[in-house]
């Protein structure tokens, strides 16, 4: 004989149902799905929605275009849509990763020395590093006046580094045979 987990009650079904829908569900689908009578389900929907509010949760449930859906409350929407947008940022593309490493390993870096070590123009991944708060300038280079770049705090912050100390050595990563590498660009 095998152990059968009890069905969750009415309302952790309906709050589980509810948290993974991406537009509102009516009253009668819930009911066909968890077989319970619509207006069993419909006064236990208006019961959550009211102990959500009164609770002053940072998500309402609310009944809209003929169904049931959670939504943020008004008031919690700048976190959330800063949230959403600092999670946007978070995301580099493949080029600006390289870039940081390059400015990070070889800091104070001009645009140009990062441009010959990656082999690529870097400038416009080097103004969304820069307008993204991961680098910013850090003064010229005597002999060309090049502007310098280094990597900002913001940078260690989202790193989880305290300083640049932490940052793990390279050597592990690189090819065995570096000398042939740079020999066949050449």
């Amino acid at each position: 004989m095998t152990d059968v987990a009890p069905e969750p009650d009415l309302r952790a079904g309906l709050e589980a149902i509810l948290m993974v829908v991406d537009e509102p569900v009516a009253e009668v689908t819930l009911a066909q799905v968890l077989e319970r009578p619509t207006q069993e389900v419909a006064r236990v929907l208006r019961e959550l929605s009211a102990e959500y509010t009164g609770a002053g949760r940072g998500f309402d449930l609310r009944e809209v275009a003929g169904g049931w859906r959670f939504y943020t409350r008004p008031e919690c929407a700048p976190l959330v849509e800063r949230f959403v947008r600092d999670g946007q940022q978070a995301r580099l593309t493949q080029a600006a990763l390289e870039t940081l490493a390059v400015v990070a390993y070889r800091q104070p870096v001009s645009r140009a020395r990062v441009a010959a070590i990656r082999g690529v123009n870097s400038d416009s991944v080097m103004r969304t590093l820069v307008t993204r708060g991961l680098v910013e300038e850090a003064g010229t280079e005597p002999e060309s006046q090049a502007v310098l770049y280094r990597t900002t705090p913001y940078f260690l912050e989202r790193m989880g580094l305290r300083d640049l100390d932490e940052l793990p050595e390279l050597a592990p990563f690189l090819p065995d045979d570096m000398e042939s590498l740079e020999e066949q660009k050449q």
